[in-house]
């Protein structure tokens, strides 16, 4: 964890939900991750992604309960790893991702994940039945943060994720499309991650040393992925998302650009779970999508702009993102927006 490495003040304060008419067992646990609660004030707040990962544990020890007490079984100390312990046991993606999913419906009642494919995409869907808005928002973030930063672990890469849909409105705080995806919504009918179902073909590349350290670890790596605004990565993105050159930059032009040596550079973008081609990858879908709200622009433009220089390999990669082309992507934007449902 870098020292810069830094989490939005929101997480902290929607993670203490549980103990917020309790303002001395949350100052305890804000004591010992070394957070002010003036810091709070402000859900935008920077706070440095070691404080947060302290207050993780510290929460987590003060509740008994690794889901910070937003399921009313919840998950008790312990009960993570030894979930974890049976997925280095299976031989893929796909079948560690059913049993993570099954294991973790033993404690958690009030909010529950499927997988389901749908036409060569893989989809994450939840069931919650909790009440409160602001506990739900929280609740699905972390535990979807939390089922796909496992899934990364074992595969040993980053599985990107092309849509996410929210059953709650968009919070404060918004979404990080490194985490959620380029297409993202809001007050959706349900909550669900999709990806590419190739993914779950993946062998499971972690064994049972990998593992403990994973154990140790798995707080502060989920954290710094959660909300890492501040991030090498995140850098990348927004330089190359927001690119004006018809020539892309590289990667070696943007390790000099921020001061790093092309093989620091390399290595701490593997550090934060990315490689230069996935981010231009995102950066190129992010791109396709914004310009598809704007009717001035064909598909052959578009196209263009996002970095294919072909129409045909446009459509292709569109269809495996959406299992849409990206004129009927187009006119479900355009009756969306006039109300009407398809």
């Amino acid at each position: 964890m870098r020292e810069h490495d830094s989490v939005a003040a929101y997480f902290v304060q929607a993670a203490s939900h549980n103990l917020r008419n309790q303002p001395a067992r949350l100052r305890t646990v804000l004591d010992k991750a070394g957070i002010d609660p003036a810091s709070l004030e402000d859900a935008e707040t920077r706070l440095p992604a070691s404080a947060v990962t302290r207050f993780w544990l510290a929460m987590t020890e003060e509740l008994g309960d690794e889901f910070f007490g937003f399921d009313s079984h919840g998950l008790p100390c312990g009960g993570f790893a030894l979930i974890c312990r049976g997925l280095i046991q299976e031989p893929t993606i796909g079948k560690a991702l059913k049993q993570f999913l099954k294991g973790l419906g033993l404690f958690l009642h009030d909010i529950r994940g499927e997988l389901e494919i749908r036409g060569g995409r893989a989809v994450i869907s939840l069931r919650t039945s909790l009440q409160d808005p602001a506990i739900r928002t929280i609740a699905e973030e972390i535990f979807l943060s939390i089922v796909l930063g496992v899934l990364c672990w074992l595969a040993g890469r980053r599985i990107p994720i092309n849509h996410t849909r929210f059953g709650h409105p968009r919070p404060q705080h918004g979404a990080d499309p490194l985490l959620w995806g380029p297409l993202l919504e809001f007050d959706a009918p349900c909550t669900e991650v999709t990806f590419d179902a190739s993914y779950l073909r993946l062998p499971v590349v972690q064994d049972l040393p990998a593992l403990k350290h994973f154990l140790r670890t798995s707080p502060q790596w989920l954290v710094v992925r959660f909300r890492n605004h501040d991030g090498l990565a995140a850098w990348v993105y927004r330089r190359l998302r927001h690119h004006d050159d018809p020539e892309w930059p590289t990667q070696n032009s943007l390790a000099q650009e921020y001061g790093m040596t092309p093989t620091a550079f390399r290595r701490q973008l593997e550090r934060e779970g990315f490689t230069f081609q996935e981010l231009k990858h995102e950066a190129r879908r992010a791109i396709a999508f914004e310009h598809l709200h704007d009717d001035s622009l064909c598909i052959g433009e578009i196209a263009v702009r996002a970095g294919f220089q072909e129409s045909s390999a446009f459509h292709r990669a569109f269809r495996q993102w959406t299992g849409e082309s990206p004129g009927q992507f187009r006119q479900r934007l355009h009756a969306a927006s006039r109300g009407i449902v398809g």
